[in-house]
């Protein structure tokens, strides 16, 4: 079966994907597939399936007290992937985490997937813990996402976390996330870089940007990273601005800056309908660009932002 990177080069225009959540713990599907629908006739090469933590809550019982548990709002990524994959016949990539798994739950996700013959993955560190100052690993679970492709790697190779050996029906093909503007944890874009050189040495295929609103970051941390020796296709992450309340969510909680230009036309908006037509306007003409110099894909985070997505694939694909 072909995997993301075999998609990406069968192609002879830029490709489109996106990405996707689990339906929060309770709900079903319906909403996540009517999201799937407005997208599916802009010909998407494989759409991408996030994988989230557990958190600990408090819950107070009968007597008043308060109970710490772990509870997890949107389980279910391996089977939404096997759900959108038999329901649309489209590859589908799930994340692959390090945070708040161990190796051994790592392991029976990777045989469950091998089982559904899910064989792409996106292989991330993931966010720390809400509570936490810094990333903590699980017990006996990969610290970085070097770690986690290393355990990948065993397993395409036949063996065990416990060091006994399996015969493998297929390999695993995965990519992993880079940032234009460089992690939040990272001291500096050159120590980012040479983290990327090492996950692309260590069997990455491709790299997945995080979002970014300035095409110019991409462009100049695509040459750094061609300087540095790393050659795997860079694929640009999207998503439209849509709410006024962007201007300070999003460079707070992605890390990244908001281009003068956006901004300044963003704050002469009166309300989030003006701020979502002008997020379309901006992301078209950031993926028009991005196509005109030659990018093998265009990868779309959808979330809050599907309609967007549809209106900006309509003047693009």
């Amino acid at each position: 079966m072909n995997s993301v990177i075999d998609l990406i080069h069968q192609e002879d225009k830029t490709a489109f994907s996106f990405e996707v959540l689990p339906p929060l713990k309770g709900n079903g599907t319906d909403q996540l597939f009517r999201n799937i629908d407005k997208l599916m006739e802009f010909d998407p090469q494989y759409i991408n399936i996030t994988t989230h933590r557990s958190e600990f809550v408090y819950r107070e019982d009968a007597d008043g007290r308060f109970i710490r548990e772990r509870q997890r709002k949107r389980p279910g990524t391996v089977a939404v992937a096997a759900a959108i994959h038999n329901r649309y016949g489209i590859k589908v990539v799930p994340h692959m985490v390090c945070s708040g798994f161990s190796r051994e739950s790592i392991e029976y996700m990777l045989l469950d997937l091998q089982f559904l013959g899910v064989n792409d993955l996106l292989v991330l560190r993931g966010d720390k813990a809400k509570d936490d100052r810094v990333f903590t690993p699980e017990p006996n679970g990969p610290s970085h996402a070097i770690d986690l492709q290393d355990q990948i790697n065993d397993f395409n190779a036949g063996r065990f976390i416990d060091g006994s050996t399996i015969k493998v029906p297929g390999q695993f093909s995965y990519g992993v996330a880079c940032y234009p503007e460089k992690h939040e944890e990272s001291p500096n874009a050159e120590q980012d870089l040479y983290w990327l050189k090492k996950k692309v040495e260590a069997g990455a295929q491709y790299a997945v940007t995080q979002m970014f609103f300035d095409n110019r970051k991409y462009f100049d941390f695509v040459e750094r990273a061609r300087k540095a020796g790393i050659n795997v296709p860079i694929i640009p992450g999207i998503k439209p601005f849509a709410k006024l309340s962007q201007l300070s969510v999003v460079p707070k909680t992605f890390h990244l800056d908001l281009p003068q230009e956006l901004t300044t036309e963003a704050l002469k908006c009166k309300n989030d309908e003006d701020a979502k037509a002008l997020g379309i306007e901006w992301c078209a003409a950031q993926c028009q660009e991005l196509i005109a110099h030659g990018v093998p894909s265009i990868h779309f985070y959808t979330i809050g932002a599907v309609d967007s997505i549809a209106r900006v694939a309509q003047r693009i694909y």
